[in-house]
């Protein structure tokens, strides 16, 4: 199994563009500067190079988890401990024989990334969200918007990753 970079990075611009989308005042934006106490002289101060840099990097270091959770083929490489040579014979080579590419399809990742949304970045950000007291509005906004984007991503990493 190889890491395909190229893929992982092109999936790491799904939150950018996602992100341009959901949270712009046409859409989502207005609301969630509202529930965050946002306004608009505090998001000019911001540093959007330095922003946009640090969440390029944290995107692609999502897809390369992703990886696993969305490419069964990986939790076969890591049962033989990452070790290329043992895919080949073994149980490994058998179930790699049996089901090759099985299951590596857009919408099989779209399934385990919107799964993971809803099992992982849910949880996180409702528990995170009532202890800091924020509006189940704000959470819901939030959690949509990551659940939609690791869909997509799952799905780009699953079909050609």
């Amino acid at each position: 199994m190889e890491i395909n970079f190229i893929i992982l990075a092109a999936a790491a611009l799904i939150p950018m563009v996602m992100g341009f989308l959901w949270y712009n005042p046409k859409l989502l934006g207005t609301v969630w500067m509202k529930e965050t106490g946002l306004t608009e002289e505090k998001m000019k101060s911001a540093n959007m190079p330095l922003i946009f840099g640090l969440s390029y990097l944290f995107s692609f270091f999502l897809a390369l988890a992703l990886q696993g959770i969305v490419i069964h083929q990986w939790g076969v490489f890591s049962l033989v401990g990452g070790n290329p040579e043992a895919m080949e014979t073994g149980t490994a080579a058998a179930l790699m024989a049996e089901y090759g590419d099985h299951f590596r399809t857009f919408g099989h990742g779209v399934l385990h990334g919107a799964l993971t949304g809803l099992f992982l970045v849910f949880p996180v950000f409702a528990t995170n969200g009532m202890f800091e007291r924020k509006s189940w509005k704000l959470i819901f906004i939030n959690v949509t918007y990551w659940t939609i984007t690791i869909a997509l991503m799952g799905g780009i990493i699953c079909q050609w990753g």
